[in-house]
């Protein structure tokens, strides 16, 4: 209720505003990310001032990480700089709006950088609202001086959900395969990264061959599948201490299992009498149950944010198609039935349970796509397309999907993202080759 009054206050403020200094226009503060391509706000970001050169440093990065995640969302339009006419040397200082309107800022995030008695430092801010004059939103964060890039992304996520009502997504990381070498001997080993691309490290060596890693929605922890003797072999992994422990060898696997939304089991689909079907596993109890019993090849299943159905891929009506059944495996139906021949893959639910992301191959053209479609297979709508595009992953918030794709004859495998509107593409630079990627929820 809080932040519709604020979003409402704003929107009035603006149309009040561009009817008295006609023909200037501002886009209102409330934006509906859900209608296809908006055009981005004007956000002033100002540096966070700082009383020691290293605080002072600090409040530059701060500041700039935080313009460049409101930037990459496509939503936002960080002004520049230079063109600021007052300096907010403290978070005391009241703005002059007047001097902001004159730049067209709609919005303007006023910060500071503190070292306090202890030695953490306090990252503060204050989101205003430049047309109405009123504070939106703001908070302090007292934090060890290593933490601030997590602070500067949990302060964009505050601006990101106070202005557009959802939830953000930039405190959160991205674990992925990391690939080098030759085609006939690569080497991939498990890395993670934060989902700006900073504070990469990997996680595996490249001493054995590791692929699909899922993260847990519950905790630090992420499923993978390496190979153990020529046998696939699921572990489950600690990010945050390092502790492996193995789920099972699963001859046939290709896939690790995904997680229910409690974190208590996982789905996956293995040859485990000579077909692949999908099963699910207590991971307390190591309890196995087999979800379906078709001669055809059932694989990639994924629970609905709820835990009461999942989507899977099958070829049993002769090309391999989405089905959604019910957790306990009953009422498998089909729900893609795409314009077109095609061949569809990958599906992954939405957190918000509203769409079910897939991997669509396309006999007509021969291209690949990226797309998403409503759990009753209706609303259709293809993202991105290319040679090889393959392995959506959601943002936690349901408004953004990471995926991978290769050039042609045999380039690059790199990490992209793009938002519902299929216009806000953008490439995660990683350090070598990248595929797999699996977003993490927000971290607590």
């Amino acid at each position: 209720m809080r932040n519709a009054l604020k979003k409402i206050l704003l929107a009035c403020a603006v149309a009040l505003l561009a009817a008295v200094n006609a023909p200037e226009v501002y886009a209102q503060a409330r934006i509906d990310i859900t209608r296809g391509r908006v055009e981005p706000m004007p956000i002033a970001i100002p540096v966070f001032p700082g009383n020691t050169e290293e605080l002072k440093q600090m409040g530059k990065d701060v500041s700039d990480v935080i313009a460049k995640d409101l930037e990459r969302s496509g939503l936002f339009r960080p002004l520049d700089q230079k063109g600021f006419l007052q300096e907010l040397s403290s978070l005391d200082v009241q703005p002059r709006f007047a001097d902001w309107r004159t730049l067209a800022a709609q919005a303007l995030v006023q910060g500071s950088v503190d070292m306090q008695p202890n030695g953490q430092i306090r990252i503060a801010f204050r989101l205003w609202d430049v047309f109405g004059g009123q504070q939106m939103e703001g908070k302090g964060y007292g934090t060890d001086t290593g933490n601030w890039r997590r602070v500067a992304h949990m302060i964009a996520d505050l601006i990101y959900s106070t202005i557009t009502g959802e939830s953000g997504y930039f405190d959160t990381r991205i674990v992925y395969i990391a690939e080098s070498g030759p085609a006939i001997n690569r080497v991939k080993r498990l890395a993670i990264m934060d989902q700006d691309g900073a504070n990469h490290r990997y996680l595996t060596d490249g001493s054995a061959l590791v692929l699909t890693p899922r993260f847990s929605p519950t905790g630090p922890e992420i499923t993978y599948l390496s190979y153990f003797k020529n046998v696939p072999r699921v572990y489950m992994f600690n990010i945050d201490t390092g502790r492996q422990e193995v789920l099972g060898d699963f001859p046939g696997m290709t896939y690790a299992p995904r997680f229910s939304p409690d974190g208590n089991s996982v789905t996956f689909a293995a040859s485990l009498n000579g077909n692949s079907d999908v099963y699910t596993m207590d991971l307390r109890s190591r309890h196995m149950v087999r979800l379906t019993d078709n001669p055809a090849i059932d694989t990639s299943p994924c629970y609905s944010p709820k835990g009461d159905q999942l989507t899977f891929a099958s070829d049993r009506g002769g090309t391999q198609q989405i089905y959604v059944m019910n957790a306990d495996g009953s009422n498998q139906q089909r729900i893609s039935f795409g314009q077109g021949k095609g061949r569809y893959g990958t599906p992954v639910w939405s957190p918000r349970g509203d769409l079910i992301a897939f991997t669509r191959y396309a006999t007509s053209d021969g291209n690949f796509y990226i797309g998403v479609m409503k759990p009753d297979g209706s609303g259709e709508r293809l993202l991105a397309q290319g040679f090889l595009v393959e392995g959506p992953t959601w943002s936690p918030n349901g408004r953004v999907l990471m995926y991978f794709a290769q050039s042609p004859n045999g380039g690059r495998t790199r990490l992209f993202s793009i938002d519902l509107s299929g216009y806000n593409q953008r490439e995660i630079v990683t350090p070598q080759d990248a595929s797999d990627p699996a977003w993490s929820p927000l971290s607590p």
